[in-house]
């Protein structure tokens, strides 16, 4: 479906996933995941999905069903950098996310996410990012840049930046929520390294929930519906 058309029909559409492009960003995807029985007076939570190294918006997104197929809009972005293709010949993406930080992927995620609020009726404050593997660091690396925009962010199975990490504004990021799910098997990302992230974190005072996993690098069901409790429970914190 056409970025055009997406416009149109966002009144009536049906649940699934709907591909366009940010119209200021030639060639950069902002991949959708409607849910089902959209109703455009709601306004929804939006998830925005990173992918890990070798993925795509396509890819990721196809997590958005699993976490919830009726609470949240979903999208799904796409690293700036190209890698080889697969032996499937597939193509893959990557953030580079420890090169530091990057103004034109701030660009692209906020461009976005602007776009999407005007097409779809968005809760302002209840926009959270969710990083897999190797977008957990992009996806932190936003939250902790611009802590007042965002509802709160959720690393699975990955860790925060190691290079270029930007400093901890404490006031501001007490307010930010942060899951973290791990697999205990981890045998890329040693699940030790993401306890590390949840220890400096918490001792900033942040409201950090660290949940771990009988599993590999693999995102193991469990934590997926973890992350549909803890979004809700976000959600009726701040109703309150």
């Amino acid at each position: 479906m056409s970025s055009s058309n997406l416009t149109l029909a966002s009144t009536h559409l049906a649940e699934g996933f709907y591909p366009a492009e940010v119209e200021t960003l030639q060639g950069r995807p902002v991949h959708t995941f409607v849910p089902t029985g959209y109703e455009p007076n709601y306004p929804y939570p939006l998830l925005v999905f990173f992918h890990g190294h070798g993925g795509d918006e396509k890819q990721v997104l196809s997590l958005a069903p699993e976490i919830t197929r009726r609470n949240c809009l979903a999208v799904g972005l796409r690293g700036p950098i190209a890698l080889d293709p697969t032996d499937e010949g597939e193509p893959g993406y990557s953030w580079d996310a420890d090169a530091g930080a990057d103004s034109a992927i701030e660009d692209y995620v906020f461009r976005a996410i602007l776009q999407t609020r005007r097409r779809f009726h968005i809760h302002s404050e209840r926009i959270f990012l969710i990083g897999c593997w190797e977008g957990a660091a992009t996806a932190y690396r936003m939250a902790l840049n611009h802590p007042e925009k965002f509802g709160g962010v959720v690393a699975l199975n990955g860790i925060m930046p190691r290079r270029g990490c930007p400093r901890f504004r404490l006031d501001e990021l007490r307010q930010l929520r942060v899951l973290i799910a791990h697999g205990t098997a981890n045998p890329l990302i040693p699940v030790s390294l993401a306890r590390r992230d949840f220890r400096l974190m918490y001792t900033a005072g942040m409201p950090v929930k660290f949940m771990t996993y009988t599993t590999t690098h693999r995102l193991h069901a469990d934590m997926l519906r973890d992350v549909n409790r803890w979004i809700q429970d976000v959600i009726d914190i701040d109703s309150v």
